[in-house]
């Protein structure tokens, strides 16, 4: 009997390692090269220039001018590489979270899988979501932030341009990642690893939990702290509703 057979004579068998090992190779070498890919295409200067007018959005809106200095021959090259790279992860992330969805649904029993076609679309959605969330929204305040703190300060802010992007892209990963909390929840509780009763009395210390997270992920100003501590929590909220949701529907089905 041949593998093939096997699967479908036994659909909720489980892999080996060496096959989960063969799995997750081949689904990192697949998101590598979409990744590659998008990469490429955020380099090419026609489309670079409109993507740079994004990353330098929050500037427009404070209040003062602010300066972007280079204190290194090669700051502008590797902020250009920077820029590409955080970018291209950015596009590509519907690509790279389908091949990560993917390696999961290999390990999952059939019944399990169903929920992995749902998770692909909202995931990339979720974390585009959270990085435009923060690049139009958290990042305007936060900057206008440390202008009036520097002017308390009596300090002229003269950034860097590589300090800038760094800030800038590192922490739209960050909120891209945190905005993944409602399908890491939903996914928890529809394969039986997480109960609806134990996410809702865990409310208080999620509360807690999202605070201190936000207080090592963010700069140490408040408005980027709270700023991404709320909508984690309201994320976390969204997870519960939704598992709920999926919940009834599946009880009313199981009911006709």
């Amino acid at each position: 009997m041949g593998d093939t057979d096997k699967k479908q004579e036994f659909p909720d068998s489980t892999m080996s390692l060496g096959d989960h090992l063969e799995e997750l190779r081949a689904r990192l070498i697949l998101a590598l090269l979409g990744m590659l890919v998008a990469v490429i295409f955020c380099l090419i200067p026609f489309f670079f220039k409109y993507i740079k007018s994004f990353i330098y959005y929050p500037l427009t809106k404070v209040p003062e001018q602010v300066s972007l200095i280079a204190l290194a021959p090669a700051d502008p090259f590797i902020v250009y590489m920077k820029i590409g790279l955080i970018s291209g992860l950015i596009i590509s992330s519907p690509w790279v979270f389908y091949q990560l969805w993917m390696f999961v649904s290999a390990g999952l029993y059939a019944r399990e899988r169903r929920y992995v076609h749902i998770a692909v679309p909202f995931s990339a959605t979720l974390f585009v979501a959270g990085a435009v969330f923060f690049l139009f929204v958290v990042a305007p305040l936060s900057l206008r932030f440390f202008l009036s703190f520097g002017n308390f300060m009596g300090v002229e802010s003269n950034w860097t341009q590589q300090k800038y992007i760094s800030f800038v892209t590192m922490l739209m990963l960050v909120f891209g990642i945190a905005f993944q909390t409602p399908i890491a929840i939903f996914f928890l509780n529809r394969t039986g690893l997480v109960s609806i009763p134990a996410l809702r009395r865990s409310r208080k210390y999620v509360l807690l939990g999202v605070f201190i997270v936000a207080a090592f992920a963010t700069p140490p100003d408040v408005i980027s702290q709270v700023t991404l501590a709320v909508p984690l929590y309201l994320l976390f909220e969204l997870g519960i509703l939704l598992s709920y949701l999926a919940g009834r529907k599946r009880t009313s089905q199981n009911s006709e």
